[in-house]
């Protein structure tokens, strides 16, 4: 695979300590005990153990309830993911490597894909935060009072809290490593690209969720029912148009600030800026209705997701304590190891966010557990 080895990519995978030529193949295992630090091993459990209870959820929830939505989700993160990837790590291979140079490259975990690309966690990650961003706004009923549009909105902004801890720490921590000089990449919020805060942690659980609800989780909201063919073509078309949406979603930044980084950062920035103004207004008024019994009680609760939000946050809460003595002793945002660091401030107001999002699902009436109740209709146990 040497002859996949771009400049660019070869010069990463060296900062991070190994070699594109000696990456493995198309599928390659290592010692969890061998790895760059002890943090990788340990975020690498956590995010695919949670991915892998994630699916058992939901496929219990298609049996025994007749609601394929999680399912859906689940699948439809994996497509985005195996559509947008793999030009990323292969542009040459895609024909684009005039217009895309090699924009980041994950350090090597115990199980790897693509020649050193693409570690399991990464692969897990995508249907485990999207689960639990859509099922905490689901749980507050906000895609039942307020429609697709701002049901889509506010998973993109709870997925931005979850996926923004992990983001700004990783640089630090030797998970991956950014091209700095890749014009895509600019401007930067400290370690991490201004476009990954806004686009891969905001706009595309955004565009995922308002696809998954509009093409399968309103109609099951209704009462209907899908045959596994039917569930099979939406959840192709769910992956192909939320990767669509990963293009649209940005335009105004990526058209406005064609010529001016600076003036591309300030509509990244805007964009994100409405996005959580909206969400936060919707959030926090259904979750005050919900309260004041002025809205119906959500139809059902997802406890693996309250529980494993909190088992998600309180790993990330550690690794980022174990992190702080090098965070606190660098120079000009480098650490005496030559690591990067990410924003300590916009990470302790994701933590706040993301906390009172999770701790929002256990103060509202329950009707109860999707997991503990009987089986019955898809109308009365898939309404949220």
């Amino acid at each position: 695979m040497s002859d996949l080895c771009s400049p660019t990519f070869e010069d990463l995978a060296t900062r991070l300590g190994f070699s594109c030529d000696e990456a493995g193949g198309l599928v390659e295992f290592r010692n969890p005990l061998a790895l760059e630090n002890w943090t990788l091993p340990v975020l690498e459990l956590t995010i695919v153990v949670g991915a892998v209870l994630a699916l058992v959820y939901a496929i219990v929830r298609l049996r025994r309830h007749g609601d394929p939505t999680n399912l859906v989700l689940w699948l439809g993160a994996c497509a985005y993911l195996f559509i947008i990837e793999p030009p990323l790590y292969f542009p040459a291979a895609f024909g684009i490597e005039q217009h895309v140079d090699t924009m980041f490259a994950h350090n090597v975990f115990t199980v790897e894909f693509m020649w050193g690309r693409l570690p399991l966690y990464i692969v897990a990650i995508y249907p485990l935060l999207a689960t639990l961003s859509f099922e905490i706004v689901r749980m507050l009923g906000v895609f039942r009072k307020y429609g697709v549009l701002l049901g889509a909105v506010c998973v993109g902004f709870v997925h931005h809290a979850f996926y923004e801890i992990f983001d700004h720490l990783g640089p630090q921590l030797r998970w991956w490593e950014w091209s700095l000089e890749n014009p895509i990449n600019q401007p930067f919020f400290d370690s991490v690209p201004l476009p990954s805060v806004v686009v891969f942690a905001a706009l595309w659980p955004m565009s995922l969720a308002l696809c998954v609800q509009f093409f399968v989780g309103r109609h099951v909201d209704q009462g209907e029912s899908f045959s596994g063919l039917q569930l099979a073509w939406r959840t192709i078309v769910i992956g192909v148009l939320a990767s669509v949406g990963t293009f649209v979603l940005p335009m105004p930044a990526t058209i406005i600030g064609m010529g001016s980084t600076r003036v591309r950062g300030f509509m990244y920035a805007l964009e994100l800026v409405v996005l959580c103004v909206v969400a936060i207004w919707v959030l926090a008024r259904q979750w005050s209705r919900l309260r004041r019994g002025e809205s119906d009680t959500p139809a059902h609760t997802n406890v693996f997701v309250q529980r494993f939000s909190l088992v998600y946050l309180g790993v990330l809460a550690v690794l980022w304590v174990t992190a702080l003595p090098d965070y606190f002793s660098a120079v000009d945002g480098v650490t005496d190891n030559g690591d990067p660091i990410g924003s300590l401030w916009y990470v302790v107001a994701c933590f706040v966010v993301a906390i009172a999002c999770v701790a929002a699902t256990f103060t509202v009436p329950r009707a109860g557990s999707a997991t503990d109740a009987p089986t019955v209709g898809i109308r009365e146990t898939s309404s949220s």
